[in-house]
């Protein structure tokens, strides 16, 4: 896939009307460091030996540990947070911020390295029942001015966190690459990990990591102050629930021949139906890696089978073999339109295509972008995605519209981590609910399997 040459050595670039992407020159000797952001400070670190040669695990530990001795306190300005702000707002503070040839310096030492490693300072204790989703907001956002959002830079690709009470997760941005690609990274550092290939550290003198510096001017501090105060809003407002649901995973639903996937997704249409009283608008992202530098297209999961399966686990009167029947024609509906998608055969980009064409060209927006049932179509209530690892893992992000859900979900052999996300903000969503009506839809779709169910409840986290 094109996307694997991107992920490292790029960074997502703030601009005054639109952003852009950096990436390593193509030809060109490719970056040997890595930043490492550790008190809100950051460091340029070499990771290759002077003959060529990547550092030993050795010796990576000992210049972490340097870096550790040289910030064991916390800088006043968490200059991190500028990058979580409004893409507008960002784009201008960033315009203010590279006047001065310092922070010019820094900042593109940043933005040119390999990728990041945040090395987080611990946070607070939570109880059992919500390690899991303290920690995946912990992995989104850093959790707040106050505690590890400085220590990010969230433009950057891909940044590695591990926290000093074990804790440990990948924040990644988007513009360059999707999850899949992301989630095999994943699943190789740890395989690694397991089985490391030992290596003879050289006697090779190792420079001390470079320390990167800015000039905090009265105007980069009033961005900082701002930036913070709309990131905790944003991150108060944000309400994530992780669970694990162990009464069935993938190998099951294989076993009776259908798509994982697309019986997950005909338990969210049920679990939103029996929340909301309706089905909504929604996405699910499907890969277009089998076509050259393809991201995704939209999978519209809210389907006339899906539709009448949910309806017919309202009726009382219909009977399991007929819910079975309808289950199973609302899977197969959503495997053909995934079929469709993947083959570049989804209406979404398409029109998403034709209609910025028409824009640039000075033409007029076509009408069926003006239709009221193609916004109400493509208000996207329900955000959804598989992430599929061999992890023991789950990615979140936030939902798409204020008053919509997002739903990740990675089915590994035996059981399924859920991530679910809404804006508290909004008095209709409810993550904890729309993650129990989840549990019970699929505890239900287990029964129509033969499976049970609901003999263990999803492990709230």
């Amino acid at each position: 896939m094109d996307q694997y040459s991107r992920i490292f050595g790029s960074c997502r670039l703030p601009g005054p009307k639109h952003d852009s992407v950096f990436l390593p020159p193509p030809g060109r000797r490719p970056p040997t460091y890595i930043t490492v952001a550790r008190n809100f400070q950051f460091f340029q670190f070499e990771v290759y030996n002077s003959d060529g040669t990547p550092l030993t695990v050795d010796q990576l530990h000992w210049q972490l540990q340097r870096i550790r001795d040289q910030s064991w306190k916390t800088d006043k300005e968490p200059l991190g947070v500028l990058t979580s702000d409004h893409r507008h707002t960002w784009g201008q503070a960033y315009t203010t911020l590279m006047r001065d040839k310092l922070n010019r310096e820094s900042a593109r030492a940043i933005q040119r390295s390999l990728f990041t490693v945040c090395l987080d300072a611990p946070v607070l204790k939570v109880s059992d029942a919500r390690v899991a989703s303290c920690l995946a907001a912990q992995m989104l956002h850093g959790g707040g001015s106050h505690s590890n959002s400085g220590n990010r830079w969230f433009d950057k690709t891909l940044q590695f966190i591990v926290g000093e009470d074990g804790s440990c997760g990948v924040l990644y941005e988007q513009a360059v690459a999707e999850g899949p690609p992301i989630a095999t990274i994943i699943d190789h550092v740890l395989d690694y990990c397991k089985d490391p290939v030992p290596v003879r550290a050289p006697l090779i003198p190792l420079q001390l990591p470079k320390k990167l510096y800015f000039c905090f001017t009265p105007e980069v501090k009033r961005d900082i102050e701002h930036a913070k105060q709309n990131l905790d809003i944003l991150i108060n407002d944000l309400d994530i629930n992780c669970f694990t649901y162990r009464e069935f995973g993938k190998d099951l639903l294989k076993r009776h021949k259908l798509s994982p996937d697309s019986v997950l997704q005909v338990a969210l249409q049920l679990a939103y139906y029996r929340t909301h009283g309706e089905l909504a608008a929604t996405t699910e992202s499907a890969s277009l890696r089998r076509f050259h530098r393809g991201r995704t297209e939209t999978i519209r999961s809210a389907t006339s089978a899906a539709l009448a399966f949910v309806k017919a686990m309202a009726d009382n009167s219909c009977q399991a073999p007929e819910r079975l029947s309808l289950l199973k024609e609302a899977v197969e509906v959503h495997s053909t339109l995934t079929e469709q998608a993947l083959n570049g055969m989804g209406i979404d980009r398409h029109l998403l295509a034709l209609k910025l064409e028409a824009i640039a060209d000075g033409f007029r927006v076509p009408e069926i972008f003006m239709d009221t049932s193609y916004a109400v179509g493509s208000y996207w209530k329900l955000s959804t995605g598989q992430v599929a690892a061999r992890t023991d893992c789950v990615m979140c992000y936030g939902p798409l519209a204020p008053d919509g859900y997002a739903v990740c979900y990675n089915p590994l052999p035996s059981y399924i981590n859920f991530a679910v996300t809404a804006f508290n903000c909004c008095q209709e969503t409810d993550a904890e609910q729309l993650a129990k009506s989840l549990q019970k839809a699929l505890d239900d779709v287990g029964i129509l399997l033969g499976n049970g169910g609901g003999a263990n409840q999803g492990e709230q986290s």
